[in-house]
């Protein structure tokens, strides 16, 4: 595992994505700027006007742009390969902007924390707002499902939900109370992957919503993001116990500390060569080579 220092302590790297470039693309949660890690290790951090308007996960867009959701000022930001930033508001007060995906149809999706509601953005900026059926749901992490639709957890119900691109949401309830789900990706099995920041758990959920768990471990590892690997593992992060966990595609789970202490590792991706990147809130980026045949 190498470790990158890409930001100051205290500026908190939070959200991480990979761009269509190669390039390796970072939110400071706590600092208010985005960043950008080269192939080489040379790092760019770019403001954004608002040093408190906590960027949180960022993803690549459509249109060759990075976008990012501004969860303390309420707004959705774009950066374009050169830099160039610019935001948009989001129409309802509070609603606190957090996951965001590119979606089948062209647009950005995102999920508002505060007002329970999942919101679309176009290109150009044209925001339209869905409410959730579940009320108090605090929906998180998105992802593009494998069947043309949006998938979201809902951290405070318990559940993942569906939504159509035309707005319309079907909720899933998952077994396990506590569960608090936070990241989910589109795995390489036709399936949702999940997992459960509460339940200390890795679930999969098919497309009918059909659940399987697999417990970890350490059950206070508290698993905060989720992304999928080129290969079929899956990899998350494990905030509470400082490390970077993998579940093989035979149902093996196993983990990698991070070392140091207070790393915090939260957002997460995996780049298509299977190199994995975690981004670290103690002002670091950890890469990890890709696996092995066979490891």
């Amino acid at each position: 595992m190498e470790l990158i220092e890409v930001a100051e302590a205290g500026a908190g790297p939070y959200g991480v994505a990979v761009a269509p470039d190669g390039g390796v693309w970072f939110t400071l949660v706590h600092g208010g700027r985005v960043g950008r890690l080269d192939a080489g290790g040379g790092v760019e951090l770019h403001g954004l006007g608002a040093p408190g308007c906590g960027p949180s996960v960022i993803t690549a867009g459509p249109d060759g742009a990075m976008w990012f959701c501004r969860m303390r000022d309420h707004r959705i930001g774009r950066i374009g390969a050169d830099g160039t930033a610019r935001s948009y508001g989001v129409p309802t007060a509070d609603a606190g902007p957090y996951g965001i995906a590119a979606g089948p149809d062209g647009a950005l999706w995102f999920t508002e924390l505060n007002a329970n509601r999942v919101g679309r953005i176009t290109v150009d900026g044209e925001v339209t707002e869905y409410p959730l059926p579940v009320e108090g749901a605090f929906p998180s992490l998105i992802t593009a499902g494998p069947d043309g639709a949006l998938w979201c957890t809902l951290n405070q119900a318990d559940a993942v939900a569906r939504v159509a691109t035309d707005g319309e949401v079907t909720v899933h309830r998952l077994p396990t109370a506590g569960t608090a789900p936070v990241g989910i990706t589109a795995g390489a099995d036709g399936a949702l992957w999940y997992v459960g920041i509460g339940g200390g758990l890795v679930g999969r959920i098919t497309v009918d919503g059909e659940v399987t768990e697999y417990p970890l471990a350490d059950r206070s590892a508290r698993p905060h993001a989720i992304a999928a690997g080129p290969d079929g593992r899956l990899w998350f992060t494990e905030w509470g116990a400082g490390r970077i966990g993998v579940l093989t595609p035979d149902g093996r789970l196993d983990g990698h500390p991070v070392p140091g202490g207070g790393a915090e590792p939260h957002g997460i991706a995996v780049a298509p060569d299977g190199t994995v990147y975690a981004a670290l809130e103690r002002g670091q980026i950890a890469r990890l080579a890709p696996a092995r045949p066979g490891v």
